[in-house]
């Protein structure tokens, strides 16, 4: 069984911002699998199912982006995930807008959201699905970057990396982690 969680933040005013990467993709993978993420539990939305014939939670934690990995070690403890069947997809402002890059573990960066979850799960030894955001012209403008609406132009080329990531994911889950970096790194 596989945990995969989307980062993000839960109000409606956050829907189509850079910060909620991990929550767009997340959806792009549900709908692609049939999944519906409307169940409630630990501080979470999240839903049960069949992806490349492994049996997977969809995971979106409703805490803030901030306390994300309170959530998600709840979900770790009760249903016993192993740490490498655990990918977490979020935001990256350290990619540009439109790539993507898997990893099979490492830091949390400047993220707090992934420090966060480092943090709970007390390992850097998860998959990551890191999502292309860019950086805002000016270092001061970064929580507006974030968390305001994203311009219809970018959109698109966010769209792109969304379905990306999706797809990833299913190679991930289909032939390894190994496979997906070698695909799409």
């Amino acid at each position: 069984m596989y945990l995969i969680i989307g980062l993000g933040n839960p109000e409606e005013k956050y829907s189509n911002t850079r910060h909620n990467m991990g929550f767009d993709v997340l959806n792009e993978l549900a709908n692609k699998n049939g999944i519906k993420i409307s169940k409630s539990k630990f501080n979470a939305l999240y839903g049960i199912g069949e992806i490349k014939e492994k049996k997977v939670i969809l995971v979106k934690p409703q805490t803030y982006m901030n306390l994300s990995g309170e959530s998600i070690i709840k979900f770790k403890k009760f249903y016993k995930i192993s740490n490498k069947s655990i990918i977490v997809v979020y935001d990256d402002m350290d990619l540009d807008v439109g790539v993507i890059r898997l990893k099979a573990k490492g830091g949390a960066g400047t993220h707090n959201g992934m420090k966060s979850v480092v943090e709970n799960l007390n390992t850097e030894d998860f998959i990551r699905v890191r999502v292309g955001i860019g950086k805002p012209a000016n270092k001061e403008d970064i929580i507006d970057y974030v968390i305001k609406s994203i311009p219809q132009k970018e959109q698109i080329k966010l769209n792109e990396s969304i379905k990306l990531a999706s797809d990833s994911i299913m190679e991930i889950l289909e032939n390894g982690i190994d496979s997906a970096m070698n695909k799409f790194n």
